[in-house]
């Protein structure tokens, strides 16, 4: 459990230097901050190896979700580079320590025959790099809200210490949206085109479909909004959220009944 805590100590550390007095890093403090995610983000990396790939495939709910965690902070790390935006540590690492943390509980190995398909590994992979997009999107969506509130002085669980200007923060969420919708997209129909060769069964329409395809309809119709009407503020905020929450409802929730409460 030890390389699991220090994982999740590494994040936890940094959001809380940052926040402990933001005003007042320099940038050779920001530069270490990067420098210690980046650890974290190896370690949680190998830990994932060993979890996932030795012995099998083992993807079970707690490392698809550690792993998914992992990529979000990867997302942060990379777009930190150019856009700074170390605000956003307080809604990625916190969570993502947590998840972190999670496989060490994997009590039910969930190994998948399908792992010696190639169409299925990529099924997979852009499924799980979809997922921490729309995670990190909707987490960014969060920082724009509270952004907005302390902006205009408005009661708020959350003062934010910094922040990019908000239109930095609009073009950038738009940007991983628009990734994000053609990953999804591809996840779709890769799923559908080939639900007999990687799962062994036709295409089934199920609530994970419905959800699914609800949030690739939300995100497409966000992103045609964005285009025809310039929507942006509150509504892009809102639409990314329930996007994101229906996805949510597509694979986390199931996958938790089917590996976890029914396990």
């Amino acid at each position: 459990m030890i390389p699991f805590l220090v994982v999740a100590f590494i994040y936890i550390a940094v959001a809380a230097d940052f926040w402990r007095d933001a005003k007042t890093k320099s940038a050779q403090s920001l530069k270490l901050h990067a420098a210690m995610i980046a650890l974290g983000l190896l370690i949680h990396a190998g830990l994932l190896y060993q979890n996932i790939f030795v012995g099998g495939f083992n993807l079970g709910f707690y490392n698809a979700l550690s792993t998914i965690f992992w990529l979000t902070v990867l997302v942060y790390w990379l777009t930190n580079l150019k856009h700074e935006l170390h605000s956003l540590q307080a809604f990625v690492l916190p969570p993502a320590a947590l998840f972190a943390l999670l496989p060490v509980f994997e009590v039910n190995n969930h190994f998948l025959p399908e792992a010696s398909q190639p169409i299925f590994m990529a099924h997979i992979g852009i499924a799980l790099l979809t997922y921490s997009l729309f995670t990190f999107a909707a987490l960014h969506a969060l920082l724009m809200m509270f952004a907005e509130r302390t902006l205009h002085n408005k009661p708020s669980m959350i003062k934010l210490p910094s922040f990019p200007p908000l239109m930095v923060m609009e073009n950038l969420l738009f940007s991983v949206i628009k990734i994000g919708f053609v990953l999804l997209t591809f996840t779709l129909m890769s799923g559908m085109l080939f639900s007999e060769q990687i799962f062994g069964k036709p295409m089934q329409v199920n609530h994970k479909t419905v959800f699914s395809v609800a949030s690739w309809i939300i995100y497409g119709w966000l992103l045609y909004g964005r285009y025809k009407h310039g929507w942006r503020g509150t509504k892009a905020i809102k639409l990314t959220l329930l996007g994101f929450v229906l996805l949510l409802l597509a694979y986390v929730v199931s996958k938790f009944i089917l590996q976890i409460v029914k396990a």
